[in-house]
């Protein structure tokens, strides 16, 4: 199968660290929301490219083989 369809099992080393990445996301939307209060088009497609941005990150970290089973 390919490397890019294949489905990384996290170990709990690996877990630990989709969280950290996933409570650092959640912050700087919350960061960014505080300055920033309006729900324009603009703000939507913002929040969108940080959820894609975070997919790649937890993507990237789940690649090493280090934080899997």
């Amino acid at each position: 199968m390919h490397k890019e369809f294949q489905v990384h099992m996290l170990n709990p080393q690996g877990k630990a660290k989709a969280d950290m990445l996933a409570r650092a996301f959640d912050d700087l939307l919350s960061s960014i929301i505080a300055i920033n209060p309006c729900t324009s088009r603009e703000m939507s497609i913002c929040r969108t490219k940080l959820e894609e941005a975070s997919f790649f990150a937890k993507k990237a970290m789940a690649s090493d083989p280090g934080n899997c089973e």
